[in-house]
């Protein structure tokens, strides 16, 4: 039985910082366990350019503690009005590494997002020229269309049509949820990966709403079905250099997840990688863990795999802290529901 596991130090590829209190109390929680993270950029107001870009990234070094080696890859808030000249200079620079296009209305902050795809046609022809990923909270949000059937509507709907019109884009379709986005995934035959959440590994929607409503389980996209889940777990242990981790954690204080329109997100970032061992254990694949949360994503986005190595061993139960506290009040840490024998060292 395998009690240690050595892998190269994982790579984040779909992260929540936000901003001010709540920043310097959870990047710590992400800096110390992974190399590097793509931040998203749903703040209040959303990161829209190189300079915006720049001063976030700014922020967030001044938040990663000293004995941790961390670096944050940035992202760009698609909206209908942005520059493609900007995109281009912030890729040129090194100020952002990819683009994230929100449906407006879809999640946290995403007022701002896209309503009409063929406003931002330049600006993804651009990117496809040169060679900058487009990052997709890929759900419509059409009043008609049932929550648990937003992402595969998507996937016919836009994303389909998006990659029919723009061959050379690169996409990542983030944190999938669904059978059907695997599937679509796997049929691709190039240009596209996808993301995979901890906790979209770990529950179904029997966990939001059997029994009564859990709002510390609600997240956007909304999880699904069993079947999904096992799909999702396929996914991530097949070793498929086409998906890779993107946590999505994403820290909400208590007051604002209990509330009568309580917000979406759930804060993975300190037990992610004991979660993912627990998972990749229970599925006989611990030896595929390395591809999906230190290779595959790196690769994607043109990136050199970590040099360094972290271990992850196995013993008794480790304690995790409920909740993280901020300035802002405390943010429930995600609790998987089983025991983590896992823990990581560094």
């Amino acid at each position: 039985m395998t009690t240690e596991l050595t892998i190269r130090r994982p790579d984040d590829w779909h992260l929540h910082l936000r901003d001010h209190a709540l920043l310097a109390a959870v990047t710590p929680e992400t800096a110390c366990h992974f190399g590097r993270a793509l931040v998203m950029p749903n703040l209040d107001p959303p990161v829209t350019t190189a300079e915006h870009a720049r001063s976030y990234a700014h922020r967030i070094i001044q938040a990663v503690p000293a004995d941790c080696d961390f670096v944050p890859q940035m992202t760009l808030y698609l909206t209908e009005d942005t520059d493609p000249d900007d995109v281009a200079k912030a890729h040129d620079e090194g100020s952002a590494l990819a683009v994230k296009l929100y449906p407006a209305g879809a999640t946290t902050n995403s007022g701002s997002g896209v309503r009409d795809i063929e406003k931002v046609r330049p600006v993804l022809a651009r990117m496809a020229e040169i060679g900058m990923p487009l990052c997709i909270h890929g759900e419509v949000t059409d009043d008609d269309v049932d929550i648990f059937d937003r992402e595969a509507v998507f996937i016919d709907k836009v994303l389909k049509p998006l990659r029919k019109a723009e061959p050379d884009l690169r996409i990542v379709l983030e944190h999938v949820t669904t059978e059907t986005a695997v599937d679509y995934i796997r049929d691709a035959k190039k240009g596209i990966a996808a993301t995979i959440t901890v906790h979209h590994l770990i529950i179904n929607r029997n966990a939001i709403l059997a029994g009564g409503i859990k709002p510390d389980f609600y997240c956007l996209p909304v999880a699904k079905r069993e079947k999904h889940r096992v799909a999702l777990v396929q996914a991530a242990i097949s070793g498929d250099r086409r998906f890779f981790l993107g946590t999505d954690s994403a820290p909400h204080t208590r007051d604002a997840k209990l509330q009568a329109c309580g917000c979406a997100g759930i804060f993975t970032a300190p037990n992610a990688l004991s979660c993912l061992a627990e998972i990749f254990e229970t599925a006989d694949a611990l030896p595929k863990l390395e591809a999906f949360t230190s290779i595959n994503g790196a690769r994607f986005y043109g990136l050199d795999p970590a040099e360094e190595t972290i271990r992850l061993v196995k013993g008794d139960p480790v304690e995790y802290p409920i909740e993280v506290l901020s300035d802002d009040g405390p943010v429930l840490v995600f609790d998987p529901g089983f025991p983590l024998h896992w823990r990581v060292e560094t």
